[in-house]
């Protein structure tokens, strides 16, 4: 056997192809599904975190600044594995999908938190003072006028981060969650050919691509226009 033969059967070997197939879609299922729980609670929560920081309550924005650089500076291997084995310290057990939705829900928070801030922060202050001269209260000001433009602003770079969130899946695989790396993982394990991993890599171009894709065509589509 050859050199190049021994390649291939060690990374394209179409019996374990066939083999282990169903293993690595059903990853593929269970990545889509953690990647879309993640952006819509991280998302919601730094939205939140952002609105109420720009509520001006001093001590509040405080702790939110601490949360948000906390999260932000930890590595998000080392927050999936302090939830998944500190918490049932203190009794509180979460099977590894939860607690990899947990963790990078709250990476992706702190950093939309930041990015909507932004947005929120350079919204001029024209309009706040357009807004305030028609007889408009500061609630209806910031909601009606303020967020909603803050919003448009920040499309891209919030594309660009749920983006690499959703990438960060594959750390779920440390914590036994059987998304794309982790049916991969088990798959070689058992099959000793490295040909799943292969398959993982192409069920992570085929997700990604047309995401990669989508996010382009929103940031055109959100850009303003000079």
């Amino acid at each position: 056997m050859t050199n190049l033969d021994r390649f291939l059967d060690n990374f394209f070997n179409a019996r374990i192809a066939a083999q282990w197939a169903p293993k690595i879609l059903d990853g593929m299922g269970v990545t889509v599904l953690l990647a879309i729980a993640v952006i819509v609670a991280g998302l919601a929560a730094g939205l939140g975190l952002a609105v109420l920081r720009a509520m001006g309550v001093r001590v509040l924005n405080w702790a939110i600044i601490f949360i948000v650089d906390l999260f932000r500076a930890l590595p998000p291997l080392v927050v999936i594995v302090l939830i998944f084995f500190g918490l049932p310290a203190i009794d509180i057990q979460l099977d590894g999908f939860w607690a990899a939705w947990l963790a990078l829900s709250l990476i992706l928070a702190a950093f939309a938190e930041e990015v909507f801030w932004a947005g929120i922060t350079s919204v001029p202050k024209g309009q706040w003072e357009a807004s305030r001269s028609l007889g408009l209260g500061f609630l209806v000001t910031f909601f009606l006028v303020v967020l909603p433009q803050a919003i448009r602003m920040v499309v891209p770079p919030l594309v660009n981060r749920t983006i690499a969130i959703t990438k960060g899946t594959a750390l779920a695989s440390v914590v036994a969650v059987p998304e794309i790396l982790g049916a991969a993982q088990s798959a070689v394990s058992h099959s000793f050919n490295a040909t799943p991993l292969t398959m993982a890599a192409a069920a992570y171009l085929a997700l990604f691509i047309p995401v990669v894709l989508a996010g382009r065509w929103i940031e055109t589509r959100f850009a303003w226009k000079r």
